[in-house]
């Protein structure tokens, strides 16, 4: 018996294994029979270890790097080329934003890149731990089941959070809208101010700040993509010589449109529409102008005040005027 076991293990004859190599090293055979578990196994797991540390650091680089907003040209007003992660995507936002529209661009581009960065580490440390427990000889059958009866569990637990999340990213690649523009999102109307995966920030026109869950927002109007329209409403007196206001109105908005205050946001000349509405106080004219994104307002009350200067130079009837009559002379 004490022969038998005095004899060194059959894997000690074979030098290239791990068993070969500690015997021929240590002349002991606990140690050498044990190799596998005490120095290949390890081994193993620490390179797989390594490997994931080396793959997640690369690809974390390589997304920081797309999601670098490259810088202006020195001196310009440019708000600087896109991302590289965000070429491919669609653009929505308007040039005329200057250092909003870079910003929005960096919000985008950084909540994409965190997104892909969180995806990244989930993939590579969840194949890293599959491998090590196949190096640890543990079935991965009944761990596998188990971690999936507690995802659906966590996934019912928590759809609205999940419902969030998913909203946010599409809405972030599909730019749906960003940092400077002008939305109504249904309770709130006003400028966004920030971006994120679960919510969006929006000011509205007094001061309120409102945060809006991303997965709750079922429609978006966006008045500051492609171009607006401003649309000016000019109600008159009943005995307003239709012709004359219409032709007025039309060479008073043109020159208006011309003024160096608004012609840059102008993208069409003005056009009268004509009569729009007809009311037991006024006649109301209408008339409309294509402009840049997010200058309809300012262009709207320019043309405004002009409009009604001249139409007070011309001679014409406010509404309700019938009713007062004229003034008593002294």
């Amino acid at each position: 018996m004490e022969e038998f076991l005095s004899e060194p293990p059959d894997c000690t004859r074979d030098m290239e294994t791990w068993c070969g190599q500690v015997y021929r090293i240590t002349g002991n055979e606990w140690l050498a029979a044990s190799a596998d578990w005490l120095v290949a196994r390890p081994l193993r797991i620490l390179l797989i270890l390594l490997g994931a540390f080396l793959v997640r650091l690369l690809i974390r680089k390589l997304i920081d790097r797309l999601t670098r907003t490259p810088a202006g040209e020195p001196g310009s007003d440019s708000p600087g080329k896109l991302p590289a992660l965000l070429r491919p995507l669609k653009e929505r936002a308007p040039e005329m934003l200057g250092p909003v529209a870079l910003e929005r661009r960096r919000q985008r581009a950084q909540t994409i890149g965190s997104v892909l960065k969180s995806l990244t580490s989930f993939v590579v440390f969840g194949l890293a731990f599959v491998l090590i427990l196949g190096e640890l000889g543990i079935n991965l059958a009944p761990i596998l089941a188990s971690a999936g009866i507690v995802g659906v569990a966590i996934g019912f637990g928590a759809q609205n959070l999940v419902r969030d999340f998913l909203s946010g990213i599409f809405m972030m690649l599909e730019d749906q809208y960003g940092v400077g523009d002008v939305v109504d999102v249904g309770e709130a109307i006003g400028t966004v101010e920030s971006v994120g995966l679960r919510i969006t920030t929006v000011r509205d026109l007094n001061g309120t700040v409102w945060y809006v869950r991303n997965g709750e927002v079922l429609r978006v109007g966006n008045f500051s993509q492609g171009y607006a329209v401003a649309v000016v409403d000019i109600p008159l007196g009943y005995d307003t010589d239709v012709t004359k206001a219409t032709a007025v109105l039309e060479e008073v908005a043109k020159e208006a449109a011309e003024d160096a205050s608004i012609r840059p946001d102008v993208l069409e000349s003005p056009q009268v529409l004509g009569v729009e509405n007809v009311t037991p106080e006024a006649i109301q004219f209408r008339l409309t102008t294509k402009v840049r994104p997010g200058r309809q307002w300012a262009v709207q009350r320019a043309l405004r005040a002009e409009i009604m200067r001249a139409l007070e130079r011309e001679g014409f009837d406010p509404p309700l005027g019938r009713f007062f009559g004229p003034r008593p002379t002294s």
